[in-house]
């Protein structure tokens, strides 16, 4: 009503230009949201076909594993194009602010995080992982940790364990005293790996259950490059996805033909991968 009462005398071609008009303001304005939530491309950085193949399966493996595990936040947008120092993006937009976390969503963070890299070892073997899961190692490995020693969320108890967080500050670090046994360092350490162990192991099977859908999910990132939450429900519901609304059929496909358990090993790249949130 508001736009009719402020269109009078508009004939129907001025309408149509309204329309369009808003459409591109609208796709900018996305594409502006999306260079500040996952960075700029880098279009002009090239992948070859390896490389793209196992970003991709890589990225999927994040978003399939994200999806099937409870207290997560919903995928927002899947992308192999390169941004910063990442060769593809899994993004994730939580529903509301959130300002605590229960440790089954912190648990389905893990096996969200483990995903990519167990995707690379299902569909090209132990031997051809590579290093882009190390910020996804890391930061799995910091939230276990944080969930044993700070947060009280393991079978230790409600318990805190050392200053590892604090700022060295006045020769804080050389005064530093020992606050555990080294039996209580041990029982710690034991802590993170079962954590890790677990989400790995849940992650790994729920990839295994859904490896056609990897497959189509990995397929739908080489020849679009980028999918958005309806394509990703498509994937996840088993069906071939539609084209993205920006995409052009006449786009090159980019190698879109996809052959499953590939014996070719992919080119090593030692870059960040990071399933956004971000997580």
């Amino acid at each position: 009503m508001a736009i009719a009462r402020g269109t009078p005398g508009f004939s129907g071609a001025d309408l149509a230009n309204l329309v369009n008009e808003a459409a591109l303001l609208a796709a900018r304005a996305k594409k502006r949201k999306d260079k500040i939530m996952m960075g700029a491309e880098r279009r002009s950085m090239v992948m070859d076909d390896n490389e793209k193949k196992l970003t991709a399966y890589h990225e999927a493996g994040h978003a399939i594993v994200g999806l099937s595990v409870p207290e997560h936040d919903p995928v927002y947008k899947v992308s192999i194009i390169p941004r910063g120092r990442a060769l593809g993006v899994t993004m994730f937009l939580p529903e509301q602010d959130r300002y605590s976390h229960s440790k089954r969503r912190l648990e389905s963070q893990l096996s969200s995080l483990f995903g990519g890299r167990i995707a690379e070892e299902l569909i090209f073997g132990p031997e051809s992982v590579t290093t882009g899961a190390s910020n996804d190692i890391m930061r799995s490995t910091e939230i276990a940790r944080k969930m044993v020693t700070s947060w009280g969320l393991s079978t230790l108890g409600p318990l805190t364990f050392g200053e590892e967080e604090e700022e060295v500050f006045l020769g804080r670090s050389m005064n530093k005293h020992k606050e555990m046994s080294d039996r209580t360092a041990q029982q710690i350490d034991d802590e993170v790996r079962a954590i890790i162990d677990r989400n790995y192991k849940r992650a790994k099977e729920i990839l295994v259950s859904n490896m056609d859908k990897l497959h189509l999910m990995a397929e739908s990132l080489i020849k679009y490059e980028t999918i958005d939450f309806k394509q990703i429900q498509e994937i996840m519901s088993g069906k071939e996805p539609s084209p993205p609304e920006d995409w052009s059929s006449s786009k090159p496909l980019d190698g879109a033909e996809v052959v499953h358990n590939s014996s070719e090993k992919p080119s090593e790249h030692e870059v960040i991968v990071n399933p956004a949130e971000e997580h």
